[in-house]
């Protein structure tokens, strides 16, 4: 996640359009985002309140929505620090290293946006279900994969992958390794580069991929669905929750399900747009520190400069004549 000052179109005129084609495009553009976006926001809102807030709260309470809001939880609690380390282990690699099957690893870093999450899911009951090797093996041993828990966290970590690693690459390519190479040069450990100074220089990035692969991990449905089952109150997360409520005719439930997951959406992108300003903030502090002018000298540094000068032109005079006194003496002698 960068920040670049982008080109004012409008303010050339040579490229400035005329108001009407202006106010064309961004009337055009606003009525998408309300009709795409806003409006089916509200509506999901609008149902979920819409026979109060007793039985908005009952649905939420429920045995059944809290075991599937707690697994919800717990997934992306497990997701989040695995992709965190992966993600920085790949860029560190593609950034750092050159070797042979480099394009391949950038290539297959994409395989989770390409394939569809129900093949994915599919891939992973072909591989770990009871009729395979492994998962037969798996299951005399006593660990089920699918249609449990690890398979809904195997399922949500193939489809949230990518996201740590393609915020990072970019930026990290950019930036370079002239510091990290100064650090090693001083002395420092290959941790205390890490922690000191490569970290801190992707902190924002990486955070930004993290908001991006939580968002992903509590919403995720197709390859969840394959691979959990759907059984109730075990391995239903919110999103097939919302699907068999409202396949129950219990729209209350589906509905306050959806606000509940839109709610956690819109403190994505919250905490997101706080993340850059807060960039912003600094990436102009950095500028402005980088191109003020030197500081003029204080008066009271001007005066302290010209005594210290006077000072030092005295005790010069002062010495000047103690030498020609004894140069004076010495030829009397």
């Amino acid at each position: 996640m960068q920040i670049s000052n982008s080109y004012d179109y409008q303010s050339n005129p040579a490229t400035k359009d005329t108001p009407w084609i202006r106010r064309t495009f961004i009337g055009i553009a606003v009525l998408f985002m309300v009709a795409m976006l806003v409006v089916p926001l509200l509506a999901v809102f609008y149902e979920a309140f819409k026979n109060g807030w007793q039985l908005y709260i009952a649905s939420l309470v429920d045995p059944e929505a809290l075991q599937a809001i707690k697994l919800t939880l717990i997934t992306a609690a497990i997701v989040l620090p695995i992709n965190m380390v992966m993600g920085i282990a790949i860029a560190w690699l593609v950034t750092r290293y050159q070797f042979k099957g480099k394009q391949l690893v950038t290539t297959l870093l994409d395989l989770p946006f390409s394939v569809s999450p129900v093949v994915a899911g599919l891939m992973f009951v072909l591989l770990f279900g009871l009729n395979s090797s492994i998962g037969g093996w798996l299951e005399s041993m006593g660990f089920q994969v699918i249609y449990a828990v690890p398979g809904i966290i195997l399922a949500t970590l193939f489809v949230t992958f990518p996201f740590v690693a393609r915020e990072l690459i970019p930026l990290m390519q950019t930036q370079g390794d002239s510091e990290e190479q100064a650090a090693l040069t001083l002395g420092a450990s290959g941790w205390q580069t890490f922690w000191h100074v490569t970290l801190p220089n992707i902190k924002w990035a990486l955070l930004y991929g993290l908001i991006l692969t939580n968002a992903r991990a509590m919403g995720e449905f197709g390859a969840v669905s394959v691979v959990s089952g759907h059984i109730r109150g075990e391995t239903n997360t919110m999103p097939l929750l919302v699907e068999i409520a409202y396949n129950d005719y219990n729209f209350t439930a589906a509905f306050a399900l959806s606000s509940l997951l839109a709610a956690l959406a819109l403190v994505t992108l919250l905490i997101q747009q706080v993340m850059t300003k807060l960039q912003e903030r600094k990436f102009v502090k950095s500028e402005r520190l980088a191109s003020a002018p030197e500081l003029p000298v204080s008066a009271n540094a001007h005066n302290a400069n010209n005594a210290g000068n006077t000072s030092n032109t005295k005790d010069a005079k002062k010495a000047q004549d103690t030498d020609a006194t004894l140069a004076k003496s010495t030829g009397n002698l």
